[in-house]
C-alpha cells in the first residue's frame, strides 16, 4: 500500500516550494520526493475537504516582502493556483481550516496577528477579522519585541486556540459564523515558556502544549463549558544535562491517547511520552532524527509509521512505531527532502 504526504518547506536554499512524498507502508520506505507546486517558503499547509490547499506564501518584489497565503485547487493531478492573499510584511507561521464554518485562520508570528478569512464557494478568501494581543511579554530575548502568535486552530468544541510565544499565554476565542472572534479566556505559562503548538485529547479533557523556548511540554486541563485551560503538569523534552541550544517544535498524539510525541530542534530528537488516564506524562524514549533541525513529523493512516523532516540537513527519516510501548525504531534515513518543515497526509 502507498500513502502520499504533502511536504511544506522553506525556500531559502534549494527548495522550490511544495513537495509530495510517497510512503510504501509494506516495505516500509519513503519514495519519490516530487516537486508539486511553487510557493515562497510554504512552511505550513492546511488541507480542505473541497480538494484545496491553503498554503503559507512569501513574495519578494523590489526588495519589499509580502506575506500571506496561496490557495491551490488540487482536484486534478496538477495543482492550480486560484488566489494569492498577500500583505506587506512577514508571512504567517501557521494556517488552519475550519470546515464547519468555512473559515481559514492564520497566526502571524512576526506581525503579532491572528487573521480570520471566510472561504467563498470557489475557495477564495476574504478577511473577516484580525486580533493583536498587547499583554506583557516574557523575559527571553525572542520575546522582547512583542506578541508572537505561533499557532492557531480549533479546540474540540470548535473554539479557536492561539499559542503566543511572546506573551507566554494561550488564548481561547469564540468564533461566530461570520468569522468574528470574541475573547473567552487565557492561561499563563511560566515566564520564558514560549508556547508554540498545542494538541487536544477530547476524551481525557486535556491539551498538551509545547514550549519552544523552555523545551517543555505542559499538560493542561480543558474546561469546555467555561472555555478555560489550566496547567496540570510540565515535563522536560530534552535531557537535564543538555546545555546547547534547543527549540522544541511539533507535537503529535496517538489516536488512542496513550502517547505524545515532540520534536526537538538542536537536540535533534523525537521525545516519546506515555500519557496516563489523567493526561500526565512520563518519558519513555528519546530517539535521534538522524538529521539537523527537525520541525514537523506525522504518522501514517494506521499510526504504524512516523515520518520526520529535518530542515537544515534536507532529509527525512522513517520510523516504525510500536503501538503498545509507543517507542520508535528507525527504518530509513537520508531520504532527500529539501528544507522540509511540515508533513501533511494527502488523504
Amino acid at each position: 500500500m502507498t500513502e502520499d504526504f504533502y511536504i511544506g518547506t522553506y525556500t531559502k536554499r534549494i527548495s522550490r516550494g511544495i513537495y509530495r512524498v510517497s510512503l510504501d507502508t509494506k516495505t516500509p520506505k519513503l519514495m519519490d520526493c516530487e516537486w508539486l507546486a511553487s510557493a515562497g517558503s510554504p512552511t505550513y499547509i492546511a488541507k480542505a475537504a473541497e480538494k484545496r490547499l491553503y498554503v503559507i506564501n512569501k513574495k519578494e518584489t523590489d526588495g519589499q516582502t509580502q506575506g500571506g497565503l496561496i490557495i491551490y485547487d488540487v482536484s486534478e493531478e496538477k495543482p492550480r493556483a486560484i488566489q494569492q492573499v498577500l500583505e506587506h510584511g512577514a508571512s504567517p507561521a501557521y494556517v488552519a481550516v475550519d470546515e464547519a464554518r468555512q473559515l481559514v485562520y492564520t497566526a502571524n508570528y512576526h506581525k503579532g496577528l491572528v487573521d480570520v478569512y471566510a472561504i467563498a464557494d470557489d475557495g477564495t478568501l476574504t478577511e473577516t477579522d484580525e486580533v493583536h494581543d498587547d499583554d506583557p511579554v516574557g523575559p527571553a530575548p525572542e520575546q522582547a519585541d512583542g506578541a508572537h502568535p505561533h499557532f492557531t486552530n480549533l479546540t474540540p468544541d470548535n473554539r479557536l486556540v492561539v499559542c503566543d510565544l511572546g506573551t507566554d499565554k494561550v488564548y481561547i476565542y469564540d468564533v461566530s459564523d461570520a468569522g468574528k472572534l470574541t475573547a473567552v479566556s487565557h492561561v499563563d505559562l511560566p515566564a520564558g515558556y514560549g508556547p508554540r503548538h498545542i494538541i487536544f485529547d477530547d476524551k481525557k479533557g486535556v491539551a498538551y502544549l509545547v514550549g519552544e523556548l523552555s523545551s517543555n511540554v505542559a499538560t493542561l486541563d480543558y474546561d469546555a463549558a467555561a472555555g478555560k485551560l489550566t496547567v496540570k503538569q510540565i515535563s522536560h523534552t530534552i535531557p537535564d544535562d543538555w546545555t546547547a541550544h534547543n527549540g522544541s517544535a511539533a507535537i503529535r498524539l496517538s489516536s488512542d491517547g496513550r502517547f505524545v510525541y515532540v520534536s526537538n530542534r538542536g537536540h535533534n530528537s523525537i521525545t516519546v511520552f506515555a500519557a496516563d488516564d489523567e493526561g500526565k506524562l512520563t518519558t519513555v524514549q528519546r530517539i535521534s532524527t538522524e538529521g539537523d533541525f527537525p520541525r514537523d513529523f506525522n504518522m501514517n493512516s494506521d499510526e504504524s509509521l512516523v515520518i520526520v523532516v529535518n530542515q537544515n540537513s534536507d532529509n527525512a527519516t522513517l520510523y516504525k512505531r510500536d503501538a503498545d510501548s509507543g517507542k520508535l525504531t528507525m527504518v530509513q534515513k537520508d531520504f532527500m527532502v529539501p528544507e522540509g518543515v511540515c508533513v501533511v497526509p494527502v488523504k
